[in-house]
């Protein structure tokens, strides 16, 4: 359980800093700026693995979990209560940032600003990059390396940074799901769905590939 518990609590931190950074920019005139809701989300995900990488591994993540799980890194039999802990997370997160800020229309949801294609391929890019980083720092499915979480963090911070504007930079379904859930925007969480998860698990055998060229 303490396993399920540090996955709850690290996704409720992930949308609870970071999507209410999105919140109190819009509320604030822009008083955080892109730049600093790029460097909130990289900063609070690099917290999160600090905290509990040790415990759970801090995925905060359906599709990191399931990446591990198609690397053969972590067991199936753990995919339903991780994801189910991480999701019950950011909805906690998310109700309470409604309640905090109940006038936000879109409480940090994902939305695109252009066209659904070029979030679809942006968001499926992105946790491609991401989760071929994860896989490189990572100590088995745990993030425990002196230097995972900087470089993980970054990595969000980064992408979170160039294309935030245009897809959210979303990278992870509950990230997405749990905003638009509290806000009643739903229209495109599908995109957020299916792209990070289809992303994340094509670096696995590209990771795969590349490590079999690096022991040969």
């Amino acid at each position: 359980m303490k396993k399920y518990f540090a996955e709850f609590l690290g996704t409720f931190a992930l949308l609870f800093c970071g999507s209410g950074a999105i919140i109190i920019n819009e509320q604030t005139n822009g008083t955080i700026s892109h730049v600093g809701v790029a460097m909130t989300f990289g900063l609070i995900v690099m917290a999160m693995i600090y905290s509990l990488g040790n415990i759970s591994g801090a995925h905060l993540n359906p599709a990191v979990t399931i990446a591990f799980t198609l690397a053969k890194k972590f067991p199936l039999k753990e995919v339903i209560p991780y994801t189910i802990s991480q999701m019950f997370g950011a909805l906690t997160a998310s109700f309470t940032l409604k309640y905090l800020f109940p006038s936000s229309q879109t409480l940090g949801a994902t939305l695109p600003s252009g066209t659904v294609a070029q979030s679809f391929i942006l968001e499926l890019i992105l946790t491609f990059i991401l989760m071929l980083v994860i896989m490189n720092v990572a100590t088995g499915s745990k993030e425990k390396g002196l230097f995972a979480g900087i470089a993980i963090g970054a990595t969000v911070m980064l992408e979170a940074m160039f294309a935030g504007p245009i897809c959210g930079a979303s990278m992870n379904p509950v990230r997405s799901f749990a905003p638009a859930v509290a806000s009643g925007q739903l229209q495109y969480f599908w995109i957020y769905l299916i792209a990070p998860v289809l992303g994340a698990a094509l670096a696995i055998p590209v990771w795969q590939y590349l490590k079999t060229n690096e022991t040969a």
